[in-house]
């Protein structure tokens, strides 16, 4: 069905829960959060996808995907666990994981374009304007949605700094 091998249902079926699971945590937290279960469950269906990427991909940019996916993955979830990178760690970690989701939701785009309906895809052309205009969606999608992160994120440091500095307050004469 839909010209997929055994093989490539392993790869979607496993990469498909990290879509629902990032709006949910996009939603929430405005974020990918990795301590938390929808993180873990992220982070797992992520490895799965990517790491299977190399046994069915048809195409080079399927390998560098699959390679910057893997890289951003890991440097995400890692970097909350390096205490040297202090406040800077949350926004390479929201930039890292954001950035994962942006390459997962490219190729299921595409191939979903390229694949549904069955039979007479909605797009047979990597040239076509409805592929490329998703794709280009998907950019700006990209681009707003860390630049709102970047923001929430400064915001959070801001009120951070605000509440734990020690409050001047003006003294009594008696």
């Amino acid at each position: 069905m839909f010209g997929i091998s055994p093989l490539g249902w392993v790869h979607t079926l496993s990469s498909l829960p990290a879509i629902p699971l990032a709006i949910y945590m996009f939603a929430r937290y405005g974020r990918i959060v990795p301590q938390s279960l929808s993180g873990v469950v992220y982070f797992i269906s992520m490895l799965i996808g990517s790491t299977t990427v190399f046994l069915v991909a048809h195409q080079s940019a399927s390998y560098g995907i699959g390679t910057a996916t893997i890289l951003l993955l890991l440097a995400g979830y890692g970097i909350g666990r390096i205490s040297s990178f202090g406040s800077a760690g949350k926004y390479i970690e929201t930039i890292c994981l954001s950035l994962t989701a942006f390459l997962l939701m490219v190729p299921t785009v595409t191939e979903t374009l390229r694949r549904v309906p069955n039979g007479h895809p909605l797009v047979t052309d990597l040239k076509s304007p409805l592929l490329l205009g998703s794709q280009a969606s998907l950019l700006v999608i990209l681009i707003v949605g860390l630049t709102a992160q970047i923001i929430h994120l400064r915001r959070q440091d801001r009120f951070a700094a605000i509440a734990s500095s020690p409050r001047s307050l003006p003294k009594k004469h008696h």
